[in-house]
C-alpha cells in the first residue's frame, strides 16, 4: 500500500514539472517573440526616418542644383546684387524674382540728367503694381548706370543719383520701405550699347531694378 502511494506521488510530481516546463518554455518564447516584434518595429521605424532624410537631402540637392543653373544664367549686375544682400543679411531665403530696365527711348535719362520723366514715372508704376501683385516680401536694388561720356568720378555719382531718384519715388508714392531698397551706381562700366553712337549712349543711360525675395 506504501509503495504504491509512493508511485502515485512520483507520478505526480513528474507530470507537474512537466507541466510547469512547457509553461515556463512557452513563457520565454512568448517574450523573445515579443521583444524582437518590438525590435523589427523599431528598426522598422528608423529606416523610415532614414530613408525620409534622404528623400529630403535628395530633395534639397535638386533645388540646389534648379536655383544654380538659375543663377548661373542671370546677368552679373543680377549676381552681385544677389551678393551683396546675401552678405547684408537682407535676406532670409534669397532668391531672384525679376529685373526691369528703364531704358527704351521714352524711358530713358537724358545727358548728365536724373529726373524721372513723366514715361518713366508711369513705368515705376507699372513695376509697382507687378512688384505687389506678386505678393511677397522683395527687396529691391536699383542700379544707376550712365553712359560712357565723363569722367568715372562724374558718372559714378550721376549713376548714383539716378537709382537714388527712382528709389525716392517708390517710397513717396507706393510706400515701399526704404530698408527693402538699396541704390547702388555702375556709372559708365556696365554699358548695353555701343557708346560711339547717340542711339547706344541713350540706351546705357539707364536703371535696372533688381527684385529678389
Amino acid at each position: 500500500m506504501r509503495k504504491s502511494l509512493w508511485v502515485v506521488l512520483a507520478v505526480g510530481l513528474v507530470v507537474t514539472l512537466g507541466v510547469t516546463g512547457c509553461a515556463t518554455k512557452t513563457y520565454v518564447q512568448e517574450q523573445v517573440a515579443a521583444a524582437t516584434k518590438g525590435s523589427d518595429a523599431k528598426i522598422g521605424e528608423v529606416q523610415k526616418q532614414v530613408e525620409a532624410t534622404q528623400m529630403d537631402v535628395t530633395n534639397l540637392k535638386k533645388s540646389d542644383a534648379m536655383q544654380n543653373d538659375q543663377i548661373a544664367k542671370l546677368s552679373d549686375t543680377t549676381k552681385e546684387a544677389l551678393a551683396r544682400a546675401n552678405e547684408a543679411n537682407k535676406l532670409a531665403n534669397h532668391g531672384f524674382l525679376f529685373e526691369v530696365t528703364l531704358t527704351d527711348e521714352a524711358v530713358h535719362f537724358g545727358f548728365n540728367k536724373s529726373d524721372l520723366s513723366a514715361e518713366a514715372k508711369a513705368a515705376l508704376d507699372a513695376f509697382a503694381k507687378r512688384v505687389k501683385d506678386e505678393n511677397k516680401n522683395v527687396y529691391i536694388e536699383v542700379q544707376g548706370h550712365t553712359d560712357g561720356i565723363g569722367s568715372e568720378k562724374v558718372n559714378l555719382g550721376l549713376g548714383q543719383t539716378r537709382a537714388e531718384s527712382v528709389l525716392q519715388y517708390l517710397n513717396m508714392q507706393h510706400g515701399f520701405p526704404l530698408h527693402r531698397m538699396n541704390a547702388v551706381s555702375y556709372g559708365k562700366y556696365k554699358p548695353i550699347a555701343d557708346n560711339k553712337t547717340a542711339d547706344g549712349r541713350a540706351k546705357n543711360r539707364r536703371v535696372t531694378l533688381v527684385v529678389l525675395y
